[in-house]
């Protein structure tokens, strides 16, 4: 199984999301033990994903991750939408922005450092639909609280 394209926020966030992640396709049952794998043992074990109807509408209820299985709770919350709660039962969560597989790599590199910069202010939702209205969108996203290129 080939890495998962994630970036999580180092340390602390404080803002509404942890980082984010680029799937490969919109198969979550795919997708989902690469993203687990990557992600620290010392976070504890993943239990549960909440995703959205609208972005995972085929997800399972329970995928298997290399040593257990994971329970994926769907929502029609608008917050979720665009992100991937992932629980790991006492220890922490993380919310991810859930790139979209077919996103051009130049924008989804960009919007993978942006989810991941701890000062970020913008949800989800809200960072796709700035990163989707491309180079003239430059000025509403970084007026709205989102990264520059560093």
């Amino acid at each position: 199984m080939p890495m998962p394209r994630l970036r999580l926020t180092p340390d602390v966030s404080h803002g509404p999301l942890d980082g984010a992640w680029w799937p490969r396709c919109d198969a979550l049952e795919l997708e989902l033990p690469a993203l687990v794998g990557s992600l620290d043992p010392s976070s504890g074990t993943v239990t549960r994903v909440t995703v959205g109807t609208a972005a995972w509408p085929d997800a399972p209820r329970e995928v298997m991750a290399p040593g257990h299985v994971i329970e994926v709770v769907l929502t029609d919350s608008a917050a979720e939408e665009h992100a991937v709660t992932v629980d790991c039962g006492t220890v922490g969560r993380w919310e991810l922005l859930v790139i979209p597989p077919d996103e051009p790599a130049a924008v989804a590199a960009r919007l993978l450092t942006v989810a991941a910069d701890p000062g970020n202010p913008l949800s989800a939702p809200r960072l796709l639909a700035l990163a989707e209205n491309g180079p003239g969108g430059q000025d509403a996203w970084e007026s709205e609280g989102g990264a520059g290129p560093r």
